[in-house]
């Protein structure tokens, strides 16, 4: 059964992804040191920190691309250090990745990027993964033309596309993105914002989302972690970033760039901040 956590109100939310104690280092240096952290089912959770904080040293140790020196990660109430084999493969096929730069084999087709999840993991016949590889491409609002064109074809925003479809290939309860609007320009950094709403609303999809993008946070996330100093600072709404002392979080949420950023019970603030 899968972590619960009661919050203040008193109802129960659904942790699928509950870190606790995490440190991460790197021959003397510690990254991050006796983490804690929780993303509930359904939310879009943006995750932010200054450069080189360790936000996608994080994700990768979630990942078990780097490893831990000490700590425990349960992903859909699971251990994955803890399962047999079939678990572990199970765990696998119920997560989707979005690197920061698309990180498509430039050698592959677009059709045959998204498939590559299925071929590693499902016995399916060439037609249903052609079927299913179109139906991705829709799922992301691409056009079945580009199911043929290889990465070096594509525009930025294709790029990320279709790299959230390969993302997308199994059907996964939790997804994580880093910095899915980097390299966007404002409009279509809007619209990949909607896209990811749209795909946890229709989909049920949790997401974990690194990002810099003020109007991202703003816009699209429920809830926003801080790292800094090596654990999570703070944790929660725009209004708790907005209250928070931390100098960063202060320089970060109020500072010149996070003016124009539109808040409640301000309608006249608008406009778009990029990094």
């Amino acid at each position: 059964m899968e972590g619960t956590t009661t919050n203040v109100q008193g109802s129960e939310r659904e942790a699928v992804l509950s870190v606790r104690g995490l440190t991460v280092g790197f021959g003397s240096k510690v990254v991050l040191d006796n983490l804690d952290l929780d993303i509930y089912r359904g939310e879009i959770l943006g995750f932010v920190g200054a450069s080189g904080a360790g936000k996608s040293v994080l994700m990768r140790t979630v990942l078990r691309l780097l490893p831990r020196r000490s700590g425990s990660i349960q992903i859909l109430g699971a251990d994955y250090d803890a399962v047999g084999e079939r678990d572990r493969m199970d765990l696998d096929t119920r997560l989707g990745v979005l690197f920061q730069h698309g990180a498509l084999f430039s050698a592959l087709t677009v059709k045959e990027n998204i498939q590559l999840p299925m071929r590693e993991y499902l016995d399916l016949p060439k037609w249903l993964m052609d079927e299913l590889a179109y139906l991705k491409l829709d799922l992301v609002g691409l056009d079945p033309d580009a199911a043929d064109k290889y990465p070096s074809e594509l525009s930025g925003g294709m790029i990320k596309r279709a790299a959230l479809a390969r993302a997308l290939a199994l059907d996964p309860d939790l997804v994580f993105l880093d910095e899915p609007t980097s390299g966007l320009d404002p409009i279509g950094a809007a619209e990949f914002d909607e896209l990811i709403a749209r795909l946890r609303d229709t989909l049920g999809l949790t997401v974990y989302m690194v990002t810099h993008d003020l109007d991202s946070l703003f816009s699209v996330c429920d809830r926003i972690a801080v790292l800094g100093q090596k654990r999570v600072l703070v944790e929660g709404s725009l209004d708790d970033m907005l209250a928070c002392d931390d100098p960063w979080v202060k320089s970060y949420f109020r500072g010149k760039r996070a003016r124009s950023i539109p808040r409640p019970g301000n309608p006249a603030a608008s406009g778009k901040v990029t990094d």
